[in-house]
């Protein structure tokens, strides 16, 4: 019986094909919204794949360094 995807998925694979689709996407998000995906992509499971795991890490990064330029007001890059 597939129950197919719940609210919490269909809203990670939202945030993340905005993401992904640009890098002006993904400057264009407000902070809300790269909270709000932070804690989707944190609690999602990947131990299962290594690959998916080392992405997650690096997807997370990009966040982390998004949210304390909007944070802070300026970007860390100097850009």
């Amino acid at each position: 019986m597939d129950v197919g995807p719940t609210p919490e998925d269909a809203e990670r694979i939202r945030l993340l094909r905005k993401v992904t689709s640009t890098k002006q996407a993904f400057n264009q998000m407000t902070l809300d919204e790269l909270k709000r995906l932070q804690f989707l992509v944190e609690k999602k499971d990947y131990t299962h794949n290594k690959k998916a795991r080392r992405s997650k890490r690096k997807l997370l990064r990009s966040i982390n360094a998004r949210i304390y330029e909007l944070e802070e007001g300026r970007s860390i890059w100097g850009a």
